[in-house]
């Protein structure tokens, strides 16, 4: 596997450090070398949030991530700090339901998708952003659809484990995306 750099970026609230925690379990399953980073603001929820994941098939040397080939942003502060950093040849997955200017960038690929609505339209509110995960998992395929699942009935904790169904209805509205 080509060494996954992930940074997924947003507000706190919106699940980024659960969406990175699925990733980071799905790398788990699959025997990859793993690192999960979570970051936060001061205030937990309206506050900056990301999270950085790595995947690796070789040993990881640090948890920082200066250059993703990987990003999902899910509002315009987000996109605005860490578009730069994506490496040339990565991808850049945007929430355009938060989001209102996309990266102009053309050495990275742009994945556009209205994720909040998206969910929203379905009954999934709060879910963004595992469908943001679906559509990263659809464009890069860094681990099975099986695998992923696994992934989420590991992270979702117990006492929320009726939230399983809702987060597979989410990301597979992602890879259908």
């Amino acid at each position: 596997m080509q060494e996954m750099r992930i940074v997924f970026a947003g507000f706190g609230g919106q699940g980024l450090l659960f969406a990175g925690k699925v990733v980071a379990y799905a790398g788990l399953i699959d025997n990859h070398e793993v690192s999960w980073l979570p970051s936060y603001g001061p205030e937990m929820r309206g506050g900056t949030a990301n999270c950085s994941v790595t995947l690796s098939d070789e040993p990881i040397g640090s948890p920082l991530i200066m250059d993703p080939n990987n990003l999902i942003a899910m509002n315009q502060p987000s996109l605005l700090k860490f578009e730069s950093d994506v490496t040339p040849g990565g991808r850049i997955f945007v929430d355009t339901s938060l989001v209102t200017r996309l990266p102009e960038r053309t050495d990275v690929e742009v994945f556009a998708l209205e994720a909040t609505n998206m969910a929203e339209d379905e009954k999934l509110k709060g879910l963004a952003n595992i469908v943001l995960v679906g559509k990263m998992l659809k464009e890069t395929s860094f681990c099975s659809p099986e695998t992923i699942e696994a992934a989420i009935r590991k992270a979702v904790p117990p006492k929320k484990a009726a939230l399983i169904e809702k987060n597979l209805q989410a990301l597979k509205l992602g890879m259908e995306a």
